[in-house]
């Protein structure tokens, strides 16, 4: 076993590398690539009968991608559309979940209710990441983001509480009644514990002082919002969407400068990493799943089956945002025009929540080999006819606002460099700083303020300009760095920290390029 483990975690790692290599170089979808790759290597011998354990998939992977949503959500925009984004939620990722269960139901015969609704539930989701860093870099109107995101953070915890009431209905049967219960005291149980536990959090870390530590505790946290909620019988996705949520809202107060920079590196590595194995996990298993269903009886009815849930997984969200949500008399919903509902509609991307709850239905469910197949063909069919064409459609829609929010973000830049010189004023002007400290402090603020307002006022620097100075600048440091420790002036320790003061010199440069 721990060989078969070392063959996976090999393979998964050099997948991952090349998968990125690729998609960068041939600009395609790195989610496909990593499911080809996936195929590929469960062809090594050794590798293609490893089976992971549907609990551990959801155990492991979803607690971390689910808390990390919530922690970096826009408190202040999610509050503002809260109703749009919960009934969006709330609304359609039941309506999708139920049609996609009686599509199955009516192609796929003899298919437990339970376990058709197992499917809708997993391929319910949305996934923001493709959809949001598209129209992220096309600058399209931040609240179609905003909605986007929190719709699918929320959707996320609604889906995850039908998978439970499915799973249950594939063990017992239930009545109506028991199953508004149950869902009752689920969702209530799984808020409560969340909060009790994100406040007892946000109590403990601002006490917490060193940045490993407090990295540690960033990533214990979602697993005690999760584990123990489950073990319950309460929402352990709503207490740790909860907890992330919370505890986002607090971030600037829990944790100093320096450990939110190293937090937020680690959070984006370990989410890329865990999105990416998932993508993988899926080619991997992806031959035994149609294997598994290649010569059964229901064969016949796989490719319509296929065909049908893809189409009420997309026909479904493109009725409800232009049709439907036009209907719904809220405020907030009177103002989303029609082109950002037809965008709404088509970023309905599936990816990485749908594979997790896919890959965790457990293994003796019926037709388990069926829904995790269908599952993926959803997940690959959004992702190839969804995500390569929402550039195109934001371009003809004209919905790009870049040059505006770059404008809005450069002046917020401005503001705040000119606070902290007016503030570096009154200190010198109380005697809490010497004059020669704080001439130190205004030349470099002014440095950064003039680099802020050379953006304001559109002069750009040319290539031959400044610009190249402080590249020729940085390259020649590094170079001189270099020869000083092959000439063992230097040590290693000396080395790598003169060495992460330039990067830093040089990400302020390119951040000062592209925002200010």
């Amino acid at each position: 076993m721990t060989d078969e483990l070392f063959i996976l975690g090999a393979a998964i790692a050099v997948a991952l590398v090349v998968a990125r290599t690729l998609s960068r170089r041939f600009n395609l979808p790195e989610a496909i690539l990593l499911v080809l790759l996936g195929l590929l290597v469960s062809a090594i011998p050794g590798v293609g009968s490893i089976n992971v354990p549907p609990e551990l998939v959801l155990t492991v992977f979803l607690p971390p991608l689910v808390y990390h949503a919530a922690f970096f959500s826009a408190p202040r925009e999610t509050r503002e559309d809260a109703v749009p984004i919960v009934i969006m939620a709330f609304s359609l990722t039941c309506v999708t979940a139920l049609c996609v269960a009686l599509a199955v139901g009516a192609t796929v015969p003899g298919l437990a209710v339970g376990a058709a609704l197992a499917l809708g539930a997993a391929v319910a989701p949305t996934d923001p990441v493709a959809a949001t860093s598209v129209i992220k870099r096309l600058g399209a109107p931040r609240r179609l983001v905003t909605i986007l995101e929190g719709e699918s953070l929320v959707n996320d915890g609604v889906a995850l509480t039908m998978f439970a009431l499915a799973l249950t209905m594939l063990q017992q049967e239930i009545t109506a009644g028991f199953a508004a219960l149950e869902l009752l005291h689920v969702v209530v149980g799984g808020l409560a514990y969340g909060l009790a536990l994100a406040w007892v959090i946000g109590r403990l870390r601002p006490l917490i002082r060193d940045p490993g530590a407090q990295i540690v505790l960033s990533l214990a946290t979602p697993f005690l919002a999760y584990i123990p909620a489950e073990h319950l019988g309460l929402s352990g996705v709503l207490a740790t969407i909860v907890v992330g949520f919370y505890l986002g809202l607090r971030r600037d107060g829990l944790l100093q400068p320096a450990s939110r920079l190293t937090g937020e590196m680690f959070w984006e590595v370990l989410v890329f990493l865990l999105e990416s194995t998932l993508f993988v996990l899926l080619g991997l298993q992806i031959l035994d799943v149609f294997h598994g269903i290649e010569g059964d009886r229901i064969w016949p009815h796989v490719p319509l089956t296929v065909l049908l849930v893809i189409g009420v997984v997309v026909g479904v969200r493109m009725v409800w945002t232009i049709v439907v949500v036009p209907l719904l008399r809220f405020r907030r919903f009177a103002t989303i025009e029609f082109k950002e509902r037809f965008v709404m509609g088509w970023a309905g991307i599936r990816g990485a929540i749908t594979l997790a709850i896919a890959l965790s239905i457990p293994a003796e469910a019926q037709g388990r080999n069926l829904l995790v197949f269908i599952a993926a063909c959803v997940v690959l069919a959004t992702l190839l006819g969804q995500a390569p064409t929402l550039a195109p459609l934001l371009r003809k829609l004209g919905m790009g606002e870049s040059e505006k929010e770059m404008k809005e973000e450069t002046v917020a830049r401005e503001a705040l460099l000119e606070s902290a010189l007016a503030r570096i004023d009154e200190l010198a002007a109380d005697d809490e700083v010497d004059e020669r400290t704080a001439e130190v402090y205004r030349q470099l603020f002014e440095l950064r303020l003039d680099r802020v307002r050379e953006v304001l006022d559109d002069e750009r620097e040319p290539e031959h300009g400044k610009g190249r100075i402080r590249r020729e600048l940085i390259r020649a440091q590094r170079k001189k760095l270099d020869d000083l420790y092959e000439r063992r002036k230097i040590s290693a320790d000396a080395r790598r920290k003169l060495a992460h003061e330039l990067d830093l010199e040089e990400r302020r440069r390119v951040s000062g390029t592209q925002g200010g």
